[in-house]
C-alpha cells in the first residue's frame, strides 16, 4: 500500500493499522535528542517511514504529536511509524537494549555528530540492530549521550557551512546504511 501526501494527511488511524501489520519493518530506531524544529521531526518522520524504520523515540525537549507543525510536516506518518516519548536519550537506549537483550545481535548505536571521535560515514559498521541518533540543532548529540553511542558518524562538509540539517543528515546516513538490506 502507498499513499500520497493528501492519502496520508486524511487517513484514520484506525483503517491503516491493519495494513501496516504487513510491513516488513527493518531492526533500525531512531533516537531524536531535543529536537526543537517540529518541521524537523516532521521530517524525520517521514524519513522513518521511508526506510520502514521499527520505532522512533522522541526525547528530552523534543515536542511530540499531535502537535500541528508535525503532523504537517509528516504528511500524516506519524500515524503510521511507531514511536514513543522518554524524557532523555539515555532511557531510550536502555529500553532498547533490555527489549533486544536475548536476541541474536546486539544493538548497534550511532551517533550522526560531529566530533573529534567521529569517523566518516561511509566506514561505520550498519550491522541491525541499529539505533541512529541525532541531537539538537544547534548543539547536536548532548556529550553525555555521544558516550553512549558504539559510534560517532559524521558526513564530510567542504564549503563555509558547519552542519547539514538534521533531517538530511540523518537521510544520508540511514540510506547509506540500508544499501545492503535486501527486502
Amino acid at each position: 500500500m502507498k499513499l500520497n501526501a493528501r492519502q496520508l494527511r486524511e487517513v484514520k488511524e484506525i483503517e491503516v493499522q491493519e495494513k501496516l501489520k504487513q510491513i516488513k519493518r527493518q531492526p533500525i530506531y531512531f533516537i531524536l535528542e531535543n529536537i526543537y524544529d517540529t518541521y524537523n521531526i516532521g521530517g524525520l518522520f517521514r524519513l522513518a517511514d521511508a526506510i520502514a524504520a521499527e520505532k522512533i523515540y522522541l526525547c528530552g525537549e523534543t515536542e511530540t504529536p499531535p502537535n500541528p507543525r508535525i503532523k504537517k510536516a509528516s504528511i500524516g506518518t506519524y500515524k503510521v511509524v511507531p514511536w514513543e516519548y522518554k524524557r532523555s536519550a539515555s532511557e531510550a537506549l536502555a529500553d532498547l537494549r533490555s527489549n533486544i537483550k536475548g536476541q541474536i545481535s546486539k544493538l548497534n548505536t550511532i551517533a550522526i555528530e560531529q566530533s573529534p571521535k567521529a569517523i566518516l560515514y561511509t566506514k561505520a559498521d550498519y550491522s541491525l540492530p541499529i539505533a541512529f541518533i541525532v541531537g539538537n540543532e544547534t548543539y547536536g548529540v548532548r556529550p553525555e549521550t555521544l558516550t553512549l553511542a558504539d559510534q560517532i558518524v559524521e558526513i564530510p562538509m567542504w564549503g563555509i557551512n558547519k552542519s547539514l540539517n538534521v533531517i538530511v543528515s540523518a537521510a544520508i546516513v540511514s540510506y547509506w546504511a540500508m544499501k545492503d538490506i535486501k527486502g
